[in-house]
């Protein structure tokens, strides 16, 4: 196996094994599960662990070279509307193949699926165009997004409230594993090409940006449709019996997102192909090797989709559904917070936004250090959606103040922190999200007899808020130690000037 492969699958497998782990516990000990659905579960985590090494390796080989160019290429470009059309374009046709919005799609009851994957690409189309003119003018960001968050909730306020869950939902979905390793490339390219000190945070926003414009397209969306004219049932585990079934369920399954997969990265490979005829910016080496990181990246996500799609999301639907039904529910909370720590670590664009932090910030922010933020920001997140859920508190009381926090804090801490903060948000809510905890939580509602647009929805939405609070908190601690050793620096230079001054004084004398 290739070293790099290798290196992708166990840290693949560290961040799936404790959430195997989790739910292993729970049909032990609370909801009992028959040996075929364990099977079903364990398998697809296989097949997750070995999809998201071929991505991350693919993403890195692919999607950041590419992104990274073309954020070079308009850096440079003298018009403004040639900048704006192509980030437009690439908005659209990268967000349309993100697997993450299908998986919503197909969970919204509301809303035939198309219309909703096209309202969201043109809203994140017209907002990655906002981001790039905003690296372009250095237009300052927490700025941007307090005046655009505003605009946001006041819109809010004029859609029905079935809708509300379900727009907010769509921003954390739009950036995902596609969208993620590209669109922020796209940011470091744009911003490598200036110099100063807010270059490096500059190249941080483009995904914080993003998520806002599907936001807002969804709620102007929710003005044409009704949702309580259709009904949504979710989809049962697959009945096995033996090894054989198993491998037949998922045989059966692979080909359509196979065909998926394709179809999702074709446009991609054909902007790549153009680009690279106009601006042959590639060595021959470096386009053969963008190529197999390619083909990576599609074996990667057709065995991630499927994994999760047959083996996890069914499985948690089933577990919300029984947890929800013991006399003890309650303890959906705790265990959401578990689960919720856990399973950002298994998010794949997460591995790609870390890395990139490190990398940009000269390791000053580890890897480490962003997965801990992270892990405590959807865990508080999970908890919170649980609690929603069997107390059917609405999405409102939680969503506002969140993000009024998250806005006022993006004033008091260093720049940098406030681009990564706002990147995190729609990063941590992706596949994982999507085909889990959303089922677990549309398992829970229907067992407690909720209404599903206004309780169910919204954990996507919890999901991308609180790591915007946790990851400035770490900010505002960052800022503290290094004022701190300022001090500490300036002070000790103050004690040997006068020890200095003492001593010319002493030989003078």
């Amino acid at each position: 196996m290739n070293p790099k492969l290798r290196e992708k699958t166990m840290e693949s497998l560290s961040a799936v094994l404790p959430i195997s782990g989790i739910v292993l516990f729970i049909s032990v000990f609370l909801v009992p599960m028959n040996l075929g659905t364990m099977v079903m579960f364990l398998a697809g985590a296989v097949m997750l662990i070995l999809g998201m090494g071929f991505f991350q390796l693919g993403a890195e080989m692919s999607m950041t070279p590419i992104g990274e160019g073309i954020g070079v290429q308009l850096s440079r470009s003298k018009r403004v509307w040639v900048v704006l059309f192509i980030g437009f374009i690439m908005g659209a046709i990268i967000t349309i193949s993100e697997p993450d919005l299908q998986v919503l799609a197909e969970q919204v009851p509301a809303i035939p699926n198309m219309v909703l994957i096209l309202t969201v690409a043109v809203g994140v189309g017209l907002f990655l165009a906002l981001a790039i003119l905003r690296i372009k003018f250095q237009i300052d960001l927490s700025k941007l997004l307090i005046g655009l968050y505003a605009v946001l909730i006041g819109a809010s306020f004029f859609v029905p409230r079935e809708f509300l869950a379900v727009a907010f939902d769509s921003g954390g979905v739009t950036t995902g594993p596609m969208t993620v390793p590209f669109i922020m490339a796209m940011g470091i390219g744009l911003a490598s090409m200036r110099s100063g000190k807010n270059a490096a945070s500059d190249s941080f926003g483009l995904v914080a940006l993003s998520s806002i414009g599907p936001i807002l397209a969804v709620l102007v969306l929710g003005c044409f449709y009704n949702p309580t004219e259709t009904e949504y049932s979710l989809g049962a585990v697959a009945d096995v019996t033996t090894t054989r079934d198993v491998v037949r369920v998922f045989a059966q399954e692979i080909p359509a997102y196979a065909g998926e997969v394709l179809v999702a990265l074709l446009p991609i490979a054909a902007v790549f192909l153009l680009f690279q005829l106009f601006t042959r910016r590639y060595q021959k080496r470096q386009v053969v090797r963008i190529s197999v990181g390619m083909l990576y990246t599609y074996i990667g996500l057709v065995l991630f989709l499927c994994g999760v799609n047959i083996g996890f999301a069914p499985v948690g639907a089933f577990l919300g559904g029984e947890l929800a039904s013991l006399d003890y529910n309650w303890v959906l909370i705790p265990i959401g917070m578990l689960i919720g720590y856990y399973i950002v670590k298994a998010e794949p664009a997460i591995q790609v936004l870390n890395h990139q932090v490190e990398n940009v910030t000269d390791g000053a922010i580890s890897v480490k250090t962003m997965n801990r933020s992270m892990s405590i920001g959807v865990a508080v997140s999970i908890g919170l959606a649980m609690l929603r859920i069997l107390l059917s508190i609405p999405i409102y009381w939680i969503i506002i103040p969140g993000y009024i926090i998250a806005l006022v804090m993006s004033r008091f801490v260093p720049k940098m922190f406030v681009g990564i903060a706002f990147d995190s948000g729609g990063v941590a809510s992706g596949p994982m999200t999507s085909t889990f905890l959303l089922p677990l939580s549309i398992g829970t509602c229907q067992a407690l007899g909720g209404d599903l647009m206004t309780d169910a929805f919204g954990v996507v939405a919890l999901v991308a808020l609180t790591p915007l609070i946790a990851i400035q908190v770490m900010g505002l601690v960052y800022r503290f130690k290094t004022s701190k050793l300022e001090k500490q620096a300036v002070q000790h230079i103050g004690l040997t000037a006068d020890s200095d001054d003492i001593i010319d004084l002493e030989e003078g004398g």
